[in-house]
């Protein structure tokens, strides 16, 4: 189950997430969240 967690980002960061964000949603034509993006980058590094 997920929880909710506040972090702050800076905008450099968020702004490589979006870009990726974007790039995920034209490949799959579909809808792709900003905690799914961060998850994912998360789960790489881990």
């Amino acid at each position: 189950m997920a929880e909710r967690r506040t972090i702050m980002i800076d905008d450099d960061v968020a702004k490589k997430v979006r870009n990726l964000q974007a790039k995920k949603i034209k490949e799959t034509a579909g809808t792709v969240s900003f905690s799914a993006v961060i998850n994912e980058m998360l789960r790489e590094c881990t």
